[in-house]
Protein backbone atom coordinates (compact mmCIF):
# COMPACT_ATOMS: atom_id res chain seq x y z
CA UNK A 1 0.00 0.00 0.00
CA UNK A 2 2.74 2.35 0.94
CA UNK A 3 4.58 2.00 -2.71
CA UNK A 4 0.94 3.03 -4.36
CA UNK A 5 0.23 5.38 -2.19
CA UNK A 6 3.88 7.14 -3.35
CA UNK A 7 3.23 6.29 -6.99
CA UNK A 8 -0.17 8.37 -6.42
CA UNK A 9 2.17 10.79 -4.50
CA UNK A 10 4.77 11.37 -7.28
CA UNK A 11 2.26 11.42 -10.16
CA UNK A 12 0.05 14.23 -8.44
CA UNK A 13 3.17 16.21 -7.55
CA UNK A 14 4.35 15.75 -11.96
CA UNK A 15 0.97 16.52 -12.92
CA UNK A 16 0.85 19.66 -11.01
CA UNK A 17 3.98 20.63 -10.47
CA UNK A 18 4.17 20.82 -6.98
CA UNK A 19 6.07 19.42 -3.93
CA UNK A 20 4.30 17.37 -2.00
CA UNK A 21 0.48 16.16 -1.99
CA UNK A 22 -1.41 13.81 0.45
CA UNK A 23 -3.67 11.11 -1.59
CA UNK A 24 -5.22 9.59 1.72
CA UNK A 25 -8.90 12.01 1.95
CA UNK A 26 -11.55 10.07 0.52
CA UNK A 27 -13.45 13.31 -1.17
CA UNK A 28 -12.75 16.93 -1.82
CA UNK A 29 -15.12 17.56 1.46
CA UNK A 30 -12.70 15.94 3.14
CA UNK A 31 -9.45 17.41 1.78
CA UNK A 32 -11.03 20.45 2.53
CA UNK A 33 -11.79 19.87 5.85
CA UNK A 34 -8.49 18.12 6.52
CA UNK A 35 -7.04 22.35 5.31
CA UNK A 36 -9.58 23.78 8.63
CA UNK A 37 -8.74 21.80 10.85
CA UNK A 38 -5.07 21.97 10.34
CA UNK A 39 -5.14 25.73 9.94
CA UNK A 40 -7.97 27.36 11.63
CA UNK A 41 -9.59 26.77 15.48
CA UNK A 42 -13.16 26.91 15.63
CA UNK A 43 -15.10 30.66 15.41
CA UNK A 44 -11.53 32.02 12.99
CA UNK A 45 -12.92 33.72 9.79
CA UNK A 46 -12.89 32.59 6.61
CA UNK A 47 -13.79 33.92 3.18
CA UNK A 48 -15.35 31.94 0.54
CA UNK A 49 -17.36 32.49 -2.36
CA UNK A 50 -21.39 32.43 -1.69
CA UNK A 51 -22.95 29.24 -2.37
CA UNK A 52 -25.21 31.44 -4.46
CA UNK A 53 -22.93 32.60 -7.03
CA UNK A 54 -20.99 29.59 -7.72
CA UNK A 55 -19.58 28.48 -4.35
CA UNK A 56 -18.65 24.87 -3.01
CA UNK A 57 -21.08 24.06 0.24
CA UNK A 58 -17.32 23.46 2.22
CA UNK A 59 -16.40 27.17 1.69
CA UNK A 60 -18.59 28.47 4.49
CA UNK A 61 -22.51 27.72 3.77
CA UNK A 62 -24.54 27.56 6.87
CA UNK A 63 -25.47 23.69 6.23
CA UNK A 64 -21.87 22.65 5.86
CA UNK A 65 -19.52 21.85 8.66
CA UNK A 66 -17.46 24.93 7.53
CA UNK A 67 -20.15 27.48 7.99
CA UNK A 68 -21.28 25.96 11.08
CA UNK A 69 -17.48 25.45 12.78
CA UNK A 70 -16.48 28.58 11.31
CA UNK A 71 -16.98 32.75 11.02
CA UNK A 72 -18.07 32.67 7.65
CA UNK A 73 -17.65 35.73 4.89
CA UNK A 74 -18.85 35.48 1.17
CA UNK A 75 -18.15 37.44 -1.79
CA UNK A 76 -19.79 36.61 -4.87
CA UNK A 77 -19.49 37.34 -8.64
CA UNK A 78 -20.92 40.74 -10.79
CA UNK A 79 -24.10 40.87 -12.84
CA UNK A 80 -21.69 39.75 -15.69
CA UNK A 81 -20.76 36.30 -13.80
CA UNK A 82 -17.52 37.72 -12.64
CA UNK A 83 -15.79 37.91 -9.36
CA UNK A 84 -14.94 41.73 -9.05
CA UNK A 85 -11.60 41.25 -6.87
CA UNK A 86 -11.63 45.08 -6.05
CA UNK A 87 -15.11 44.43 -4.09
CA UNK A 88 -12.91 41.10 -2.76
CA UNK A 89 -10.44 43.36 -1.29
CA UNK A 90 -12.63 45.43 -0.10
CA UNK A 91 -14.59 42.32 1.89
CA UNK A 92 -11.33 41.03 2.91
CA UNK A 93 -9.70 44.29 4.38
CA UNK A 94 -12.86 45.07 6.62
CA UNK A 95 -13.27 41.20 7.51
CA UNK A 96 -10.06 40.02 7.70
CA UNK A 97 -10.40 36.77 7.77
CA UNK A 98 -7.45 33.91 8.59
CA UNK A 99 -8.30 32.01 5.21
CA UNK A 100 -9.68 33.18 1.82
CA UNK A 101 -10.88 30.70 -0.28
CA UNK A 102 -10.72 30.57 -3.98
CA UNK A 103 -12.14 28.18 -6.24
CA UNK A 104 -16.01 27.22 -7.27
CA UNK A 105 -18.56 24.57 -7.98
CA UNK A 106 -20.11 26.48 -10.87
CA UNK A 107 -18.11 29.68 -12.12
CA UNK A 108 -17.67 29.73 -15.56
CA UNK A 109 -14.93 32.06 -16.16
CA UNK A 110 -10.82 31.84 -14.93
CA UNK A 111 -9.92 32.25 -11.62
CA UNK A 112 -7.32 35.04 -10.92
CA UNK A 113 -5.20 32.72 -8.50
CA UNK A 114 -2.26 36.21 -8.78
CA UNK A 115 -4.73 38.51 -7.68
CA UNK A 116 -6.27 36.39 -4.85
CA UNK A 117 -2.75 36.02 -3.58
CA UNK A 118 -2.24 39.51 -3.93
CA UNK A 119 -5.61 40.05 -1.79
CA UNK A 120 -4.60 37.53 1.16
CA UNK A 121 -1.34 39.30 1.29
CA UNK A 122 -2.87 42.79 2.09
CA UNK A 123 -4.36 40.94 4.80
CA UNK A 124 -2.08 38.44 6.18
CA UNK A 125 -4.39 35.66 5.06
CA UNK A 126 -4.10 32.05 4.22
CA UNK A 127 -5.12 31.39 0.48
CA UNK A 128 -6.85 28.45 -0.60
CA UNK A 129 -7.48 27.13 -3.21
CA UNK A 130 -10.28 24.51 -4.27
CA UNK A 131 -10.00 23.67 -7.75
CA UNK A 132 -11.83 20.25 -8.26
CA UNK A 133 -13.92 21.81 -10.55
CA UNK A 134 -10.89 23.22 -12.79
CA UNK A 135 -8.11 19.94 -12.26
CA UNK A 136 -8.41 18.90 -15.89
CA UNK A 137 -7.73 22.13 -17.19
CA UNK A 138 -4.89 23.37 -14.31
CA UNK A 139 -3.17 19.59 -14.85
CA UNK A 140 -3.52 20.28 -18.95
CA UNK A 141 -1.91 23.92 -18.43
CA UNK A 142 -5.70 25.79 -20.31
CA UNK A 143 -6.03 27.36 -16.63
CA UNK A 144 -3.73 29.22 -14.44
CA UNK A 145 -2.04 26.87 -11.90
CA UNK A 146 -2.74 27.92 -8.31
CA UNK A 147 0.90 26.48 -6.97
CA UNK A 148 2.85 29.04 -7.24
CA UNK A 149 0.32 31.72 -5.30
CA UNK A 150 -1.96 29.53 -3.18
CA UNK A 151 -0.82 28.40 0.35
CA UNK A 152 -2.92 25.04 -0.09
CA UNK A 153 -4.60 23.67 -3.06
CA UNK A 154 -7.12 20.30 -2.80
CA UNK A 155 -8.91 19.11 -5.96
CA UNK A 156 -11.09 15.92 -6.23
CA UNK A 157 -9.77 12.56 -8.57
CA UNK A 158 -12.93 11.35 -9.30
CA UNK A 159 -14.64 14.61 -11.34
CA UNK A 160 -12.92 16.15 -13.64
CA UNK A 161 -9.49 14.38 -13.63
CA UNK A 162 -11.86 11.52 -14.11
CA UNK A 163 -9.86 9.08 -11.71
CA UNK A 164 -11.54 6.45 -8.52
CA UNK A 165 -13.27 9.12 -5.92
CA UNK A 166 -11.05 10.55 -4.01
CA UNK A 167 -9.30 13.78 -2.40
CA UNK A 168 -5.68 15.43 -2.73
Amino acid sequence: ADKVEQLAIDRACKIFGCSYANVQPHSGSQANGAVYAALLKAGDKILGMDLSHGGHLTHGSKPSFSGQNYSAFYYGVELDGRINYDKVEEIAKTVQPKIIVCGASAYAREIDFKRFKEIADSVGAILFADIAHIAELVAAGEHMSPFPHAHVVTTTTHKTLRGPRGGM
